[in-house]
């Protein structure tokens, strides 16, 4: 892989598709192994399909919601707290596996 430029990730969708892709498919396949994948699917279909990803520098990566996360998850039977706390993992381990992929930790 070609070493990371934080300029091109202004452009990601055309410089860093491919990584993309597989860092949010590393990220859905590692939480659905461990989580209700029922509640997984929502997050992933109706929150994080409008998600975006933004380099901060540093080696991090930041993903902004859109707003009112929990209200888009319909269809599915769960208590704001854990929706909550799964989103907020799922956030945490796609910014890891963004980190991953990009070449920022092993």
């Amino acid at each position: 892989m070609a070493e990371f430029d934080p300029e091109k990730f202004e452009d990601k969708y055309a410089n860093y598709f491919t990584e993309l892709q597989r860092a949010y498919k590393n990220a859905f396949e590692r939480m659905n192994e461990r989580y209700d994948s029922e509640l997984i699917h929502a997050i992933d279909q109706q929150v994080l399909n409008e998600s975006e990803p933004f380099y901060e520098g540093d080696g991090e990566f930041r993903i902004d919601l859109p707003e009112n996360p929990g209200d888009r998850v319909t269809g599915i039977i769960v208590d704001d707290e854990k929706l909550d706390e799964t989103l907020d993992i799922y956030v945490d381990e796609l910014e890891a596996e963004l980190r991953s992929v990009f070449g920022f930790e092993e």
